[in-house]
């Protein structure tokens, strides 16, 4: 070892060669627990989560360290802060994806899950990702699923698990039943074939009892706006009326759920889903051929296909017709596949005047068009499409509601339906029911029993978990059976009731199961008396950060607040909502601009990324690629960028005309110190709004500023070790040992517990002085024209507000002139440099 002023250094280092530095700290954090987090430590706490992978592949992808190593990054700073943090990790093991890839590759999910889970776990541990390994849970282990199928049985006894014949997506080459989220675009997410639809008894969750609190509650929580609308909009509760229409002829009514009963006086038709169990009542004998013909055709169709607004509208009229008691006229019924069964009442009353697809509908088969609501201003030609810009309307040609703004009728007519007794008010939500069957092998088993003595029994506690059997013959049957379902020893089973003959569901779970729940279970992962402690619970819950993808803020965000709304209620954990935050990445795509896929020969490898340059390189990338909610494209050129800042950092410390010697506490009040503070300032506050490609951009300018300028001080110099650590943990590990190997070289093998203040990473978080981070003004030029007028000098921050830019400019008096009686066409403004009237 070498001593130059208080720097210590081997050799053998003075190169930076981070795949001899990486695995030695890694295994270092290991041995230590360094990352552990502590149940009901004294500390404040923060439980961090990222969207648990599946092991659907040979390996973890670059999408998933953009959100695993920015997480990290975060994490690792709160940890610096003084918080006791809980960074878990898993694996979403069962469902469709791990089965997909068993297929592809003609090995038994069992054997591919548990490789492509331990091929995954040495990649998360090679990035140097700070995950609480003690925790790890794994969706597929019995001893997850159990409780996985205990939360089932709850909901079962509570009526909210039921069995029932339902419309479902079925792929014909793939002989499968598809739910609503594998048919992408109309066709089978598996192998592309047009889906189609038909009637088949499922399980199902009723999420739908649930609708008004999983709306009212995104108000307790910090989610982003996109994503919140994202939920509003899937739940779509709108408030209307059920009108009733007696069936001329008959003693039946038809009901039909309408948000908009202003337009009343106008409904010419009624059309019926396909599907509806009154189709065939309501069908008189000369159109019961057809109707047969046109149901078998539309189950054919997805529900997407049926329902877009594009498609030419198609159907049969049924021979009966309907009374619109507000205008005493004659409404034929009509079956149609633009109508679903799951939405409102499965019947829809037609006003073609004032609704595209009912116009359409009624053009082609020559149905009555009668307009009631016309714009406050102006004309609108009938004859060229419907009048649909209601809220700002009049109604006419409707009797008493005459003259009336549209939104005033519309509770006038509301108030007259529900007092003759031909309506009810009505509240209705977009959300349906949660289908929850699958007819696949890998998925978890329900727990449930069929007696012919006792109907559907669960089973007991005490028998769980109701493990998934090995089987051979994997593939989806030909029959859309679960290939459970040829298991004879263990399909028959007793009734756990009456000890009688009972056949075991061979339906399994869907991949959304085991995800709904599984960050409770990071809490407390070896209990098994209790899905978890409910004290553990109450310390860790709610989840403070949960960041995934955009395509999971939908349903996967959906249906863990329901369970969760669910355990709540039956007093398994606290508070009405699992996270205080949601947050999303953006993803990453080929370096062509285009999804990743093997067939484009586009795809990157994160392993060769790591092996070349090692894993802070590719920590370090994966946050300054961009915008961490935007999609962005790879760049290799981006990365070479990166390694190129780790290698000036690791130089800078190297050598001595850049690194003052002297006492510990050394440090002198100059530029640099200056830039430091500032920098310290920017990256703390951009990494609180997980704007990680600044923060990153802010070290690299520094470490340019140092470059150029000179050296530091040590203790500045830890001050930016202690800066870049989260970024980048192994380089500054190194380089922090460097500066002060005593604390390292005194830790015996027996001192690497969790406590022990050798590591970088335990250090405190740096604080920038204020005084040193004041803004350092900025010149702005001011342009009428294109031609220089005068200069503005102010803060930095002020300088990209183009408001106040503005402004200030037009308050020059040597700009005023070239204004003055003249009109502003355009303002081009350049943040902190120029700003430009064009007059």
């Amino acid at each position: 070892m070498e001593n130059q002023g208080f720097l210590y250094y081997d050799k053998r280092m003075k190169k930076y060669l981070p795949n001899e530095i990486e695995p030695k700290w890694q295994a270092k954090w290991e041995e230590a627990k360094l990352y552990q987090a502590i149940d009901f430590d004294k500390k404040p706490k923060k439980y961090i989560l990222i969207e648990f992978p599946y092991p659907s592949g040979e390996r973890l992808h670059v999408g998933h360290g953009r959100s695993y190593c920015a997480l990290d990054a975060y994490s690792r700073k709160l940890r610096m802060e003084g918080f006791n943090v809980l960074y878990p990790i898993g694996w979403d093991a069962f469902g469709l994806p791990a089965e997909n890839y068993a297929i592809k590759t003609g090995i038994n999910p069992n054997i591919t899950t548990k490789k492509n889970i331990a091929n995954s776990r040495k990649q998360a541990k090679r990035w140097g990702l700070s995950f609480d390994w003690e925790r790890e849970i794994d969706t597929t282990d019995p001893k997850y699923y159990k409780w996985t199928q205990w939360i089932f049985i709850q909901m079962f006894e509570k009526g909210l698990a039921y069995k029932e014949e339902t419309p479902v997506g079925w792929c014909p080459a793939c002989k499968i039943v598809l739910a609503n989220e594998e048919i992408v675009g109309g066709q089978c997410e598996r192998c592309g074939h047009e889906a189609e639809r038909k009637m088949q008894s499922q399980w199902i969750l009723k999420i739908t009892e649930y609708a008004q609190r999983l709306l009212d509650d995104l108000k307790e929580v910090n989610y982003l706006p996109k994503i919140r609308i994202q939920q509003e909009n899937w739940i779509g509760r709108t408030e209307g009326v059920t009108i009733d229409y007696p069936v001329l002829d008959s003693d039946k009514i038809v009901s039909c759920y309408s948000t908009r009963p202003d337009t009343n006086f106008g409904a010419t038709f009624i059309v019926i889903a396909p599907e509806h169990p009154m189709v065939l009542e309501l069908t008189t004998q000369e159109n019961l051929g057809k109707i047969k013909n046109y149901i078998k055709q539309s189950l054919k169709k997805s529900e997407l296909e049926r329902t877009e607004l594009e498609k030419e509208k198609t159907g049969v009229f049924t021979g009966s017709y309907a009374l619109n008691r507000l205008t005493k006229k004659k409404m034929p019924i009509w079956v149609s596949d633009f109508v679903v069964l799951t939405a409102g009442t499965g019947i829809v009353v037609g006003v073609p005047a004032h609704d595209e697809r009912d116009w359409q509908f009624a053009k082609k088969y020559g149905l009555e068009i009668i307009p009631v609501i016309k714009p406050k201003k102006g004309k609108w030609d009938f004859e060229k499409g419907p009048f649909t810009d209601l809220d700002e309307a009049i109604v006419f040609n409707s009797d008493f509601l005459d003259g009336l703004p549209a939104l005033e009728a519309k509770e006038k007519i509301i108030d007259y339906l529900v007092k003759k007794e031909w309506g009810k008010r009505a509240v209705n939500y977009h959300l349906r029911d949660w289908i929850f069957s699958r007819q696949h092998y890998w998925g978890e088993p329900i727990p449930m029993i069929n007696c012919q003595k006792c109907g559907w029994v669960a089973v007991p506690e005490k028998d769980l978990p109701v493990e998934l059997p090995y089987i051979e013959k994997y593939k989806p049957t030909k029959t859309g059976e679960s290939p459970l379902a040829v298991v004879k020893d263990w399909v028959e089973t007793k009734c756990p009731e009456c000890g009688g003959p009972g056949k075991r569901e061979t339906d399994t779970m869907p991949n959304w199961a085991g995800s709904n729940w599984y960050y409770l279970r990071y809490i407390d992962p070896k209990n098994d008396k209790e899905l978890a402690n409910r004290k553990k619970l109450d310390y860790w819950m709610p989840v403070d950060l949960y960041n995934g993808g955009m395509e999971h803020t939908t349903l996967h965000l959906l249906y863990s607040r329901f369970i969760y709304k669910f355990l709540a209620d039956i007093k398994v954990v606290p508070d009405k909502e699992p996270y205080a935050r949601r947050h999303s990445h953006g993803v990453v795509l080929g370096p062509d601009g285009r999804k990743m896929s093997k067939s484009l020969g586009n795809v990157v490898n994160p392993d060769e990324i790591v092996k070349e340059y090692g894993a802070d390189t590719f920590r370090l990338y994966e946050m300054f690629m961009g915008p961490f909610e935007q999609m962005i494209p790879w760049s290799h050129e981006g990365v070479q960028g990166c390694y190129r800042f780790l290698k000036k950092v690791w130089q800078l410390y190297q050598s001595p005309r850049h690194l003052r010697g002297g006492r510990m506490d050394s440090s002198e009040v100059n530029d640099l110190s200056i830039k430091l503070h500032q920098t310290i300032k920017k990256v703390t506050e951009d990494l609180n709004k997980l704007k990680f490609n600044t923060a990153v951009a802010a070290m690299m300018e520094f470490s340019n500023a140092w470059m150029q300028k000179g050296n530091l001080s040590k203790t500045d110099a830890e001050l930016f070790l202690r800066l870049l650590a989260p970024f980048a943990p192994h380089i500054t590990e190194e380089l922090y040992y460097q500066l002060d190997p005593k604390p390292y070289r005194e830790a015996t093998s027996s001192a690497y517990t969790l406590g022990a203040k050798y590591s970088i990473h335990q250090q405190p978080w740096p604080k920038f002085d204020p005084k040193l981070t004041r803004e350092e003004k900025v010149e702005i030029v001011i342009q009428v024209n294109g031609k220089l007028r005068d200069r503005l000098k102010l803060e930095s921050q002020k300088a990209g507000e183009q408001e106040t830019v503005e402004n200030l400019a037009k308050e020059s008096e040597k700009v005023k002139k070239y204004l003055q009686g003249k009109k502003v066409k355009k303002t081009i403004f350049v943040p902190g440099k120029l700003i430009n009237f064009v007059v």
